[in-house]
């Protein structure tokens, strides 16, 4: 598998640069590709929906800087910014064990172990797809889309302590949920880039036994 780093990188600029490795993964011309980044501010909504669950307008967003974009991912609202850990595979699951369901299972497991290494206990929340603390407070969204069983866009790890642009909308859609980060569970601030080494050891491990591999 290949493993990018490409920092901090416009969601319109990732969003290209999925599809065209999207494309050459289809075509077998390149290899599983796990992509690690950050976005500037950016709420993004799902396939199912989500302008619903915002509480300003793209007016007010537009003024304080932020990017509204829909998107071909699952599920419904979420945001992305500086100081949480983006993750995209571009991944061929047609022949893996377990089709879609274990593919979210792995990638969470990813999620949960890297939490661990920070002495974070996470858990999974049934009905909802993605990494809770105590299944009331949400450290990682996830949402994928798939073309030819070969999925893109992937998960959202919350690290940094400030995650106020939470605020502007009802997190995935889902009534009572709080967002929550690493730095904040930990009790110290932790950089994306503490994180994004041991999360990049993680998926190999849950990956890396796979029959595509």
């Amino acid at each position: 598998m290949n493993i990018v780093d490409l920092g901090l990188i416009s969601y319109k600029d990732a969003e290209a640069l999925q599809l065209e490795t999207l494309q050459a993964v289809i075509d077998g011309e390149k290899d599983n590709t796990l992509y690690l980044l950050e976005h500037p501010k950016v709420i993004t909504y799902g396939r199912q929906g989500g302008g619903e669950n915002l509480h300003v307008s793209e007016a007010f967003l537009a003024k304080q800087g932020i990017e509204a974009a829909q998107t071909t991912r699952g599920g419904n609202i979420t945001c992305h910014f500086p100081g949480q850990l983006v993750g995209y595979p571009i991944w061929r699951v047609a022949k893996r064990p377990g089709g879609m369901r274990t593919f979210f299972h792995d990638m969470e497991q990813a999620v949960i172990d890297t939490c661990a290494h920070f002495g974070i206990d996470c858990v999974r929340r049934k009905g909802h797809p993605g990494v809770w603390v105590d299944e009331t407070r949400k450290i990682c969204s996830m949402g994928i889309g798939v073309r030819k069983w070969v999925t893109y866009h992937g998960l959202a790890l919350n690290v940094g302590s400030d995650v106020s642009l939470f605020n502007l909308i009802t997190l995935c859609g889902i009534q009572g949920a709080a967002p929550t980060s690493m730095s904040a569970e930990a009790g110290r601030e932790i950089s994306v880039e503490e994180v994004k080494d041991v999360f990049a050891q993680e998926f190999r491990k849950a990956f890396a036994d796979s029959a595509v591999a």
